[in-house]
C-alpha cells in the first residue's frame, strides 16, 4: 500500500489473528502466560531490542510442535460451503465482482488469542457479501508475518470466507529492510525456498486459508525480483497442493524495484500469473482497470482475479469512489472491490460512542447502504454498498441448525435469559452464522427499526430488537437457507415482548423468490400452543415455541417472521431459532483429559482432549465450594487461559469444568480439573 496511506498502522502496529490445530495436546508452557496471535520476521531481527510487550521470532526456526500457543491459536471451524440464494434486489449479482476486505483486528504484538474483556471491538458480521479476508497488519518494530488468530478465523469459516495471513516487507521510510526481503526469498541447497515452505505449514498448522504478499521495500534489482517471482511461484505450488491461496499486492515490479501501478502491466503481469489473484493498488483509473481486465483475459485468467483497492481507513462509507469504474449498475461489473480498513465502522467512532449498538449502526450503514435494507437499495446513496452490488451467500445447509444471534461480543453473557457474567466481552469465534440480508423488513405501513441488541439476550451477548409502531403486518427475513425437510422437522422459536402486543408467526419457503428482489413464497404457521400443534415453554421471561412444519416437503430455502402488531408501541426481541427433527436431542460427548499445563499463582493454562463429534464451542466454570458455579468463559479452542484467579475461603484447590456446548446449544457432561492452590 501507498506508505503515506500507513503511518499511523506501522507506528501503531497492526492486526494479527490465529486458527487449526492438529489432534495433539498443548506443549506445556513454563509458566501460565497469556497467549497471543502470532508474528514473525523472515529471519534476521532488528537491532537493538523489542519494546515491552513485544517478542522478536523468526519464522525459519517455527516449529509447530515446538510453539506453545498452537493450540489457542489453531481454527476449529472447517471452511464451510456455501451457495448463492436469488438476490436481494434487482442490483446484485453473482458471477461477477467479488470483495475482498483488508481488516486490522487489534495490534500486531499483544492482539488476544481468545478474546478480551470488552465489548469495544470489530466484531464483523457482514460476512454474506465477503469473498476473502486479509488479516491485516504488520510493523517494523513488532513482526512482518501475522498469523490470524482463530476467533477471527472461526467466525470467518463459519460463513464460508477463507481468510489470508499477512506477509508486509515496510518501506524503507518505516523501518522496512532489504536484508528481510532477502531473508524470506533465500534459497536451500536444493534450490529451494525453505520460508515458502514454512508459511504454508503454518497456515496448515494454524487452520487458515494462505497468505497475502505486501512487498514494499525498496531498493531491489532485477536480480532480487527474480528471486520473488521464484518464491511467489514456489509458495503458490505448496500452497495449491494444501488448498491454500496466495494473493500478490500491486507494489514490487519485477525488476526488484517498488512501484504502485494501479493497474495489472508488464510491470506486474509475471507476478499475478504466480499468483490466485492480485489487490491493485489505489492509483487504478477507470481506464487502468478497464484495459488490467483486458489484459486479465489475454493471459486466460479472470477479471474478477482483479480487486481494486478501496482506500476506507478515513471515511468509511463516506469516501468518494468512482463505482461506475469497478461496479457499473449498467455494464458487467469491470473487476473486484479491495476494501482497506473497513474497521473505520468502529474507529472512526468517539470512544463515549462505541458501545455495540453504535458500532453496528454505522457497519449496517457501510455494507447494507442508507437504506439499511438490502430488498430496496437508495439509489441516491453516493455510497455504493456491497449489498447494492454483490449477491449475498449463506452456509445454512444442513439440519440441526440453531442461532442466538450471538455478534461475537456483549456488555454481558447470558445462558438462557439469566446473566451468567456481568461483565463485557469479546470472542469472535463464538459468532453465530448470522442473518444475511440486514434487515429486509416488508410492510404495507410503517416500518420498524431493526438491529442487534445488547441490552437482553437469550444466549451470548445479544438478541434481534424490532421497535417501532407498525400498522400493518410486518414480514422480517432472516435465513436464506438449504434445509432439508423430514416428517417430524420443527423450528424453535425463542423470544420475548417488552411493550405492546405482537401475534407472531413462522414464515418459511420452499421455493426460491419468482425474480431478484421479490419476497420469498412464504407459507405462514400461528406461534401459539395449540392442541397438536405448536408446544411453547417459559424461562426467565422468554418463550420458547416449537413450530412443526407439517405439511412442508422438499427443502425449505427461507425462513422468517411475520408479525401483527394488536397494540403498540411494540418492542420484540428474537433471542434464538433452531430447526431441528422433533424429540430431544442427544447430548453431545464430553472432552477428556482435562488439565492445567501451567501455572504462575492465579493465572493458569488449561487444556483438554476434543469431545468426538460435531462440537459449536466449550465452556468453562469453576465449582466454588458451596457448589454453584462461576462461568469463565467460551471458546472454540482446546486451551483456556485464566488470569487473576483467587482460592475462595477456606479453598485448598480450585475445580474447574470443561463442557462441549452442541449445535443445538445442548452441553455435555463436565470434564473436571483441579489445581491446588
Amino acid at each position: 500500500m501507498n506508505p503515506t496511506r500507513r503511518t499511523v498502522l506501522i507506528a501503531a502496529g497492526a492486526a494479527a489473528l490465529t486458527p487449526a490445530l492438529p489432534a495433539v495436546a498443548a506443549p506445556r508452557a513454563a509458566v501460565a502466560t497469556e497467549p497471543y496471535a502470532s508474528y514473525w520476521y523472515p529471519d534476521s531481527l532488528p537491532a537493538g531490542s523489542p519494546g515491552p510487550g513485544i517478542t522478536w521470532r523468526g519464522l525459519k526456526n517455527w516449529r509447530a510442535a515446538d510453539d506453545p500457543d498452537l493450540a489457542f491459536n489453531a481454527a476449529s471451524v472447517p471452511l464451510a460451503p456455501r451457495f448463492t440464494p436469488a438476490p436481494a434486489n434487482t442490483t446484485a449479482r453473482s458471477g461477477q465482482a467479488r470483495v475482498q476486505a483488508l481488516v486490522s483486528f487489534g495490534p500486531t504484538s499483544a492482539n488476544p488469542a481468545q478474546g478480551s474483556a470488552t465489548a469495544d471491538f470489530y466484531a464483523l458480521t457482514h460476512w454474506a457479501y465477503i469473498d476473502e479476508l486479509v488479516f491485516w497488519g504488520g510493523s517494523a518494530g513488532e513482526g512482518l508475518i501475522l498469523a490470524p488468530n482463530a476467533p477471527v478465523v472461526d467466525a470467518a469459516h463459519r460463513h464460508g470466507v477463507p481468510v489470508l495471513g499477512n506477509v508486509f516487507l515496510p518501506p524503507a521510510a518505516y523501518g522496512g529492510q532489504l536484508q528481510w526481503t532477502r531473508d524470506l526469498v533465500q534459497k536451500d541447497a536444493a534450490g529451494h525456498y525453505p520460508l515458502a515452505a514454512q508459511l504454508v505449514a503454518v497456515a496448515a498448522a494454524y487452520g487458515f486459508d494462505g497468505w497475502f504478499l505486501n512487498f514494499e521495500t525498496g531498493g531491489g534489482n532485477t536480480a532480487l525480483g527474480t528471486a520473488v517471482l521464484g518464491f511467489v511461484k514456489e509458495l503458490k505450488a505448496l500452497a495449491a497442493a494444501r488448498g491454500q491461496k496466495v494473493t500478490w499486492y500491486d507494489a514490487l515490479t519485477v525488476n526488484g524495484t517498488v512501484s504502485w501501478q494501479g493497474a495489472l502491466d508488464s510491470q506486474n503481469q509475471a507476478f499475478f500469473q504466480a499468483a490466485d489473484d492480485m489487490f491493485v493498488d489505489f492509483r487504478w483509473s477507470a481506464g487502468t482497470l478497464a484495459s488490467s481486465g483486458t489484459r486479465a483475459r489475454q493471459l486466460g485468467r479472470d477479471r474478477y482475479e482483479l480487486w481494486a483497492g478501496v482506500d476506507v481507513e478515513s471515511n468509511g462509507s463516506g469516501t468518494y469512489v468512482d463505482w461506475d469504474a469497478i461496479v457499473p449498475a449498467g455494464a458487467p461489473h469491470v473487476a473486484s472491490v479491495g476494501l482497506y480498513r473497513p474497521e473505520w465502522t468502529r474507529n472512526h467512532l468517539p470512544a463515549d460512542r462505541r458501545a455495540p449498538e453504535d458500532f453496528h449502526a454505522a457497519d449496517d450503514r457501510f455494507w447494507t447502504g442508507r437504506s439499511l435494507d438490502p430488498s430496496r437499495p437508495d439509489a441516491g446513496d453516493p455510497w455504493r454498498a456491497p449489498a447494492v452490488s454483490v449477491a449475498d451467500r449463506s452456509t445454512v445447509t444442513s439440519v440441526p441448525f440453531a442461532s442466538v444471534f450471538n455478534t461475537g461480543h456483549g456488555l454481558r453473557w447470558y445462558e438462557e435469559g439469566a446473566v451468567t457474567a456481568g461483565t463485557p466481552w469479546n470472542h469472535l469465534g463464538l459468532q453465530d452464522r448470522l442473518p444475511s440480508r440486514r434487515w429486509v423488513v416488508r410492510t404495507a405501513g410503517q416500518r420498524p427499526s431493526v438491529s442487534f441488541d445488547f441490552a437482553d439476550a437469550w444466549r451470548g451477548g445479544s438478541s434481534v430488537l424490532v421497535a417501532g409502531e407498525p400498522d400493518q403486518p410486518v414480514e422480517l427475513d432472516l435465513y436464506a437457507c438449504r434445509l432439508p425437510l423430514a416428517v417430524n422437522t420443527v423450528v424453535d422459536l425463542t423470544f420475548r415482548s417488552e411493550s405492546g402486543d405482537v401475534d407472531v408467526e413462522l414464515a418459511a419457503a420452499t421455493a426460491e423468490p419468482a425474480t431478484p428482489g421479490a419476497a420469498p413464497p412464504y407459507t405462514y404457521r400461528a406461534v401459539d400452543p395449540v392442541p397438536g400443534g405448536t408446544r411453547v415453554k417459559s424461562v426467565n421471561g422468554w418463550r420458547t415455541v416449537t413450530v412443526p412444519l407439517t405439511g412442508l416437503s422438499g427443502t425449505v430455502r427461507a425462513l422468517g417472521v411475520r408479525l401483527t402488531a394488536a397494540q403498540g408501541p411494540v418492542r420484540w426481541r428474537l433471542g434464538g431459532l433452531a430447526v431441528r427433527p422433533d424429540g430431544p436431542p442427544p447430548a453431545p460427548a464430553a472432552p477428556s483429559g482435562a488439565r492445567v499445563t501451567a501455572a504462575s499463582g492465579g493465572d493458569l493454562r488449561l487444556a483438554w482432549n476434543p469431545a468426538p463429534g460435531t462440537v459449536r464451542h466449550y465452556t468453562l466454570h469453576r465449582l466454588l465450594p458451596d457448589g454453584t458455579r462461576r462461568y469463565l468463559g467460551a471458546t472454540g479452542q482446546r486451551a483456556w487461559f485464566a488470569s487473576g484467579l483467587r482460592p475462595e475461603q477456606g479453598e485448598t484447590a480450585a475445580r474447574f469444568e470443561v463442557r462441549a456446548v452442541g449445535e443445538l446449544y445442548d452441553t455435555s457432561a463436565p470434564a473436571t480439573v483441579t489445581h491446588p492452590w
